[in-house]
């Protein structure tokens, strides 16, 4: 049996922006999601999906013939037909891919739940990748589409600054891929980690849905990008609590013009005595809370009850 694992992400600074070229603070989390390949039924590939507490969430079968993948035996549902333009993708890029008369039984899965966001489909697609041995920001680009900073967290061992390389609002083309971003291995460990906490917004929220809107939205944002760039930097060298919620506060601010959108502190949380910053897509998913007191009795007392410290979030914290 082949196994493969890859980690979740949370990307702390340049959502949005980051598709336009500015400096991204990510971080890989705990949680990750993994892939087991076995041996299975001559010609066909049995593909199992298990939520984080073991069970099946997702289950169907693809006919294995004539160098091709085939469309669902079982369960011809909008998961499948993904699943299948997934596994087509990698046929393009590797024509060799599932060419065996062998037959295979794949089985993921997650260490978290489906809603929270970490990184379902981009923990899937690093390991596909892996499986097949291709570049895997290239399949990332033929399925899902987005930066590619959660395929770098997937594949970290720590936290990064992650850049593309941009013109006039396109990755440069004529260069190598693995030209085309810039991923730096940084040594983001705040001496005030314990002050700093993950609540989940009790929904999940599409990213290819908050991109679009992105796009359709804005404009040129090279003097915003600038400012963001700093935030990043600033945030991963200071020392001190208040100047962490500072750069997140000025941060929330500066990605609040862009899109037109009010923070989350002040659309949900306005009496809270502390900083709170959205994490990725506006709107869902996890938000960062950074506070001198422990901030559990008041996120439960409004409904969210899933908070998380720093260090059962984030990967090899310091």
């Amino acid at each position: 049996m082949k196994s493969f694992y890859s980690h979740g992400k949370l990307l702390l600074t340049g959502e949005y922006v980051v598709l336009d070229g500015a400096i991204a603070l990510a971080v890989p989390t705990v949680y990750g999601q993994s892939l087991d390949i076995e041996n299975g039924e001559s010609g066909q590939l049995k593909w199992i999906s298990l939520d984080e507490n073991g069970n099946p969430w997702f289950e169907t079968k693809f006919d294995l013939r004539n160098n091709k993948i085939l469309k669902p035996i079982q369960n011809d549902d909008p998961i499948s037909h993904r699943l299948l333009e997934i596994l087509n993708a990698v046929k393009e890029l590797y024509p060799e891919f599932l060419n065996s008369a062998d037959g295979y039984k794949i089985t993921t899965e997650l260490g978290f739940p489906k809603n929270w966001g970490l990184g379902t489909s981009s923990t899937l697609i690093s390991n596909i990748a892996r499986w097949a041995t291709i570049n895997p920001y290239q399949l990332l680009e033929a399925t899902f589409g987005g930066s590619g900073y959660d395929i770098a967290c997937a594949r970290a061992l720590g936290s990064l600054t992650y850049q593309l390389r941009k013109q006039n609002n396109e990755i440069l083309n004529q260069i190598q891929d693995d030209q085309q971003r810039s991923i730096k291995t940084v040594d983001f460990s705040p001496s005030f980690h314990n002050h700093i906490y993950f609540v989940h917004l009790n929904q999940k929220q599409n990213s290819r849905e908050g991109i679009a809107q992105y796009r359709a939205n804005t404009s040129d944002v090279s003097s915003s990008i600038s400012a963001i760039n700093s935030i990043t930097e600033r945030m991963i060298t200071c020392d001190s609590l208040s100047e962490f919620q500072k750069l997140m506060e000025d941060h929330e601010q500066l990605i609040s013009t862009i899109i037109k959108q009010k923070p989350v502190k002040q659309l949900l949380f306005n009496d809270f005595n502390g900083s709170i910053k959205s994490l990725g897509a506006w709107g869902g998913d996890f938000i960062m809370v950074a506070s001198d007191e422990n901030p559990t009795s008041y996120f439960t007392s409004k409904g969210y009850h899933t908070i998380l410290s720093y260090s059962e979030m984030i990967l090899n914290p310091q």
